[in-house]
């Protein structure tokens, strides 16, 4: 098998593929480099953050849309017979805060 390239072609691919080595270690030296790395890792860190915000804004929107509708009709009215017994007990537990905090200072 013999080589019919010229002592100038060989040079010249031997420039060329230096060349090449030449940008892929320059390549391979930008990924490891600690600052890429970081970058990287922050990235994927943010994206994983604004994923798993979405999903919690959605379900805290769905379980808002759920109460509100225990409460409020389809056509925006209060739901009594649901919101009174609520507001006695929350009236009730505020009663029940008072008079215990007026038990500890007295």
């Amino acid at each position: 098998m013999s080589d019919a390239r010229t002592p100038a072609q060989i040079e010249a691919d031997i420039v060329r593929r230096r060349d090449q080595l030449a940008e892929t270690l320059d390549e391979i030296g930008v990924r490891v480099h600690p600052k890429t790395i970081i970058g990287d890792a922050r990235a994927k860190v943010v994206a994983t953050v604004d994923q798993t915000t979405g999903r919690a804004m959605d379900a805290v929107h769905r379980t808002v849309l759920d109460v509100r509708a225990k409460f409020v009709k389809e056509d925006g009215a209060p739901r009594l017979e649901r919101l009174l017994p609520v507001a006695a007990v929350v009236v009730g537990l505020a009663g029940l805060l008072a008079v215990s905090a007026r038990r500890r200072k007295g």
